[in-house]
């Protein structure tokens, strides 16, 4: 069975449980699973590694907390211990009195919070086991038994599919909708932006860290064997934000499925912080964030802005320019009206003042599923807009959650951004033509309006003679009769 059919599977058996209702709750009930398996296999591999190598690897589960032991027991032939292997009410009362409790130890007990262990217990501390039926969490065992993480092939199919699974839960609803940002939308920001291994990349707002994984990705392609390199993007590179814990521990697995054995993500609200007091030692060279709008914040936390505001996306975008360094680069998805909006227009002349806006990217509606129209704003802090080169996405066919948005769609975009040639969808805006709101709002000059010259006596007589004409039309047709 293919590792598609398998998840299907899975989530086939979670439809039928009285403890799971949406997308939402089959994600995160396939997460934990799936994750201590993915551990086990991972803790079976490095341990054969240290064997070849002569040296002792010191498993991070041990006893019967090891998936091997409690969820697939073997026979000698391989094959799953029906025997032994704990089912229906044993197996729900070990998971929810045993198993969950020991794991939430690891918080506490981890040497320092960038460590598996400490991620295991952050984990296990948000996450609750919401199968109630102990048969349907073995035939779901079971299943997960036909996945196998040994080869980068498989690790890549896994971390693929895990994606997708996030994707539908984005497609679910409002609160899925939050999480996920269109995977082509966010390849091609990160080609713009163009991270280097030695530079920190940082999401403040990270929801399932689609940008992290796909930095993680791109600046895996700079290593070259190179081991102090590899080192460096594990555990010095990538950092995020969140303030929900569903995504917050989503964002956790998704990064360590990819490939970030301990993840640098903090549980908090980002908001909360005082900009104030963000000195140079936290400033980050990447900002790759789509960060969520409207949302209702506390009154003490808009005062810690400089220009407060009731909406989140405009907190944010203080909070990105901050947290810049100098020559720093960021790639930010937001609403478009944030380009004309008069409670953003402070905003918009402080990103102008400080940062180069050198490009913003106009998205079609349809790309995100909650129905929100967007742009993509690219820009280097350091030095004021001069010009500001527009791209108009422009696509032969809706988008939609059947039509989603694809590589392909924005290849001429990645391609054009890089000399910000002029075409019938790009054109470039002088800051000085801008009028003293900072109105950047998207207008193609190359789209020529139809102006209608009709005269509105014009417009009268053509419908008189209209009438006139349809009037002799019914006679006509009664005549026949």
């Amino acid at each position: 069975m293919s590792y598609a059919s398998t998840f299907k599977a899975i989530d086939d058996i979670l439809r039928n449980e009285a403890g799971c209702s949406n997308e939402l709750d089959y994600v995160e009930q396939t997460s934990w699973l799936l994750f201590l398996k993915y551990l086990d296999d991972l803790e079976n591999e490095q341990e054969d590694n240290a064997l070849l190598s002569g040296k002792e690897y010191k498993r991070v589960l041990t006893g019967f907390f090891r998936w091997s032991s409690w969820a697939s027991p073997k026979t000698k032939d391989g094959k799953i211990d029906t025997v032994n292997a704990m089912t229906g009410d044993q197996l729900v009362e070990f998971v929810d009195q045993k198993l969950f409790p020991e794991l939430k130890k690891f918080r506490d007990t981890a040497i320092n919070t960038n460590t598996i262990e400490y991620k295991i217990g952050e984990i296990f501390s948000e996450i609750k086991n919401k199968i109630r039926s102990g048969y349907n969490l073995r035939e779901i065992i079971n299943k997960m038994e036909e996945l196998h993480f040994q080869t980068d092939e498989q690790k890549h199919e896994m971390s693929f599919l895990y994606e997708d699974k996030i994707r539908h839960m984005g497609n679910s609803g409002r609160n899925g909708g939050e999480y996920y940002t269109p995977r082509p939308l966010i390849c091609a920001m990160v080609k713009v932006v163009n991270p280097q291994i030695g530079e920190t990349v940082y999401d403040p707002a990270c929801g399932s860290a689609g940008f992290l994984c796909e930095a993680f990705r791109y600046m895996s392609q700079q290593i070259n064997g190179d081991t102090k390199k590899y080192d460096t993007l594990q555990t010095s590179t990538l950092y995020g934000k969140e303030k929900k814990p569903l995504p917050y521990i989503i964002a956790i697995m998704n990064m360590i499925f990819h490939g970030v054995l301990a993840p640098n993500i903090l549980h908090t609200n980002t908001l909360s912080e005082n900009l104030a007091n963000i000195d140079e030692s936290q400033r980050k060279n990447i900002i790759l964030a789509n960060p969520p709008f409207g949302g209702s914040e506390r009154a003490e936390t808009k005062n810690n802005f400089k220009i407060q505001s009731s909406e989140t996306a405009y907190m944010f975008m203080q909070h990105f320019i901050k947290m810049l360094k100098v020559g720093g680069r960021a790639g930010i998805v937001i609403k478009n009206t944030f380009l004309s909006n008069g409670d953003a227009s402070k905003i918009r002349e402080m990103l102008l003042d400080e940062c180069n806006l050198h490009t913003v990217l106009d998205i079609p509606q349809g790309a995100f599923q909650a129905g929100v129209k967007t742009v993509v704003l690219f820009f280097t802090k350091g030095e004021p807009t001069k010009k500001t080169w527009f791209y108009q996405l422009n696509l032969d066919r809706t988008l939609g959650k059947t039509n989603p948005l694809n590589e392909d769609d924005l290849a001429d975009f990645v391609e054009k951004q890089k000399t910000q040639a002029e075409s019938e969808n790009s054109w470039t805006v002088d800051v000085t033509d801008l009028d003293d709101n900072h109105d950047l709002s998207v207008k193609n000059p190359n789209i020529k309006e139809v102006v209608d010259a009709r005269t509105s006596k014009d417009i009268a007589n053509q419908m008189a003679d209209l009438n006139t004409e349809n009037t002799n039309l019914l006679n006509e047709i009664i005549d026949m009769l």
